[in-house]
């Protein structure tokens, strides 16, 4: 009897995770089959799950509605770079403030972890302002430096993780003679391979899906990224009322994201797990 309800409830749970499973893909799957359209096809009733006739022909036309491909370039550069931004900042400060004994360890952490209740409302003129008189307006250093100081919450993240490493195995480099920087990048940080992966996944993706940052910082259409260009060439109308390329265009601006997540999951999902959980 216990092990038919046990039983039981397994298949409940299963059938509760499909149903969430199917509710979260559904609009993904939705976009695709729009962006494989033809533009009349896509407000028939019934809906239309399946193209007929499949449009891969969109997507190309994408570029030439769209200056997709600098778009494109100009992405990568302010997605990529903060990701070697961060992950050469946040072990450096982690690694201070956890593993070695100074009397502003224990200061420095709850200032940061105060900065992370301000909003980033709060901020944004005063940080324009600043990045206006220095000259950097309408370039990519406003989009990029900051990463290169660490981040607040990427540094409790990466804490956490840090905490559990063995304080031995820190102590016994430092008896053989080895130095802070050279316990870091060769004790330290090949322990901490999933909350790297982890903290660079997630840099990657709030950097390729910014859009605040971009509109307030980028004035000229060639600095554009992807997330303001796409919002600029549906303002101007150049894609009005042709929503399966609208949504060609989102599958195009979403497919990396996808792919690098598709690849990276399981370090994010171990990375997350074990550096969540620790005081």
């Amino acid at each position: 009897m216990q092990k038919l309800k046990l039983r039981l409830g397994n298949a409940v749970f299963a059938v509760v995770l499909a149903a969430a499973a199917i509710i979260f893909i559904a609009p993904i799957l939705w976009m695709l089959s729009t962006a494989l359209k033809e533009a009349e096809d896509i407000f028939v009733m019934p809906p239309q799950w399946i193209p007929d006739p499949v449009v891969f022909s969109n997507f190309a036309d994408v570029f030439t509605k769209m200056d997709f491909l600098q778009y494109l370039k100009n992405t990568i550069w302010v997605s990529v770079l903060p990701v070697f931004g961060q992950l050469l900042a946040v072990p450096l400060v982690v690694y201070s403030i956890t593993k070695i004994e100074w009397k502003g360890a224990k200061i420095i952490f709850p200032l940061v972890l105060v900065t992370m209740m301000i909003p980033w409302q709060v901020t944004q003129i005063p940080m324009y302002t600043t990045w206006s008189k220095l000259g950097f307006v309408n370039t990519f250093i406003p989009l990029v430096l900051p990463a290169f100081f660490g981040s607040p919450y990427y540094i409790y993240l990466m804490r956490q993780f840090m905490k559990g490493i063995p304080n031995s195995l820190i102590d016994a480099a430092r008896i053989d003679g080895a130095n802070d920087l050279t316990i870091l990048y060769r004790v330290v940080m090949p322990l901490c391979k999933p909350i790297l992966v982890t903290v660079a996944l997630l840099v990657f993706i709030a950097a390729w899906n910014d859009f605040n940052g971009p509109l307030m910082y980028l004035q000229e259409s060639d600095k554009y990224t992807l997330s303001v260009g796409l919002q600029n060439v549906l303002s101007n109308n150049t894609l009005k009322r042709q929503y399966n390329l609208v949504m060609a265009a989102v599958t195009l601006f979403s497919l990396p994201l996808m792919v690098v997540f598709a690849i990276f999951q399981k370090q994010f999902i171990s990375g997350i797990a074990t550096g969540g959980v620790k005081g």
